[in-house]
């Protein structure tokens, strides 16, 4: 069984759109017969993904740390959930499980996954899809940040290869199926 790992908000403060969106999602992961892998809470689009997931017949794993378990933030329904002592430890066991990673709308520990998992992907440590979806344009500053990244020459283009940017849930699927690892200048140790 395939399992995507998914980054997300674990805020309950959002609009409902997201919300429904991050349900839809785990419907999908169910319905396509992957499970889900991701930090194990059960407040904000967290826990919307596991539950959309769990209705969709789907497997939910969760990783959380030792602190939010104490907190009551875990999915207790979850099919498997691992505990973890740092957010180190729960950010390379979502990696090892996953095969694909989709970063929905979140805050700043979204972006600082999503962020990792691209520094991966450009060092060709990591060599698994990755999806962006970007809701009613949420990540549209962020990905003209990465525009402009290529511009001034801090990366090379070949980044723009390292991920895929859905703009529905419909697009995720298919941009993770017809996936092929595209090859970076991985050359980061040299000067030219």
């Amino acid at each position: 069984m395939k399992s995507l790992c998914v980054y997300c908000s674990s805020s309950d403060r959002l609009e409902p759109k997201y919300a429904a969106a991050a349900e839809q999602v785990g419907r999908e992961i169910a319905r396509r017969g992957w499970a889900l892998v991701y930090g194990g809470g059960k407040t904000g689009l967290m826990g919307s993904v596991a539950r959309g997931t769990k209705a969709g017949g789907g497997k939910v794993i969760g990783v959380i740390p030792e602190f939010m378990k104490a907190r009551e933030l875990e999915f207790t329904e979850a099919d498997e959930l691992i505990s973890v002592l740092t957010m180190r430890e729960r950010k390379m066991l979502m990696e090892t499980r996953a095969d694909a990673f989709l970063a929905l709308p979140g805050g700043w520990g979204t972006l600082e996954e999503l962020l990792e998992i691209l520094t991966l992907a450009h060092l060709e440590v990591l060599q698994k899809p990755i999806v962006i979806l970007n809701q009613d344009g949420y990540y549209d500053d962020l990905l003209r940040m990465f525009e402009r990244i290529v511009d001034e020459k801090f990366m090379r283009e070949t980044i723009r290869g390292k991920f895929a940017v859905a703009r529905t849930i419909d697009e995720i699927f298919p941009l993770i199926d017809g996936w092929t690892h595209q090859p970076g200048d991985a050359k980061w140790y040299q000067t030219r």
